[in-house]
């Protein structure tokens, strides 16, 4: 089974891949939130059908209290889009702290790809 992993962004959507059984996740790019939703869908369900992917994990931001962030709510749009573009299953799990944890990270992924990995790596150890 193909995962990808996204780190939803109002700039930036980060994306980590990982095939389950190997659980190597992956950094897999970033799309630009810019130019659009049609765009930003598009680009997204095309990984997906290109990749063969079979589920797709979305972080959803909360504060550490659990309350909403100022990301929430366009999360919440972007999964509900998803969900109507693609037929795969579509999970949403806490990312809260990913963002300061990827900073701390090594290597040459963007801090957008490092979130979306810390986020999948969280769905399998949590599945």
């Amino acid at each position: 089974m193909n995962i990808l992993g996204i780190d939803f962004g109002k700039k930036r959507i980060g994306l980590a891949w990982v095939q389950e059984g190997l659980d190597v996740v992956l950094p897999f790019g970033i799309v630009k939130s810019e130019g659009g939703r049609m765009k930003r869908e598009a680009e997204i369900k095309k990984i997906i059908i290109d990749e063969k992917i079979d589920k797709v994990v979305v972080g959803f931001p909360l504060k550490a209290d659990g309350e909403d962030t100022d990301n929430t709510e366009p999360v919440r749009d972007f999964v509900k889009e998803l969900k109507q573009s693609v037929d795969i299953p579509i999970e949403i799990i806490d990312e809260r702290f990913t963002t300061a944890q990827a900073r701390q990270m090594g290597g040459d992924a963007s801090l957008d790809e490092k979130a979306a990995m810390l986020i999948l790596q969280s769905y399998l150890h949590k599945y």
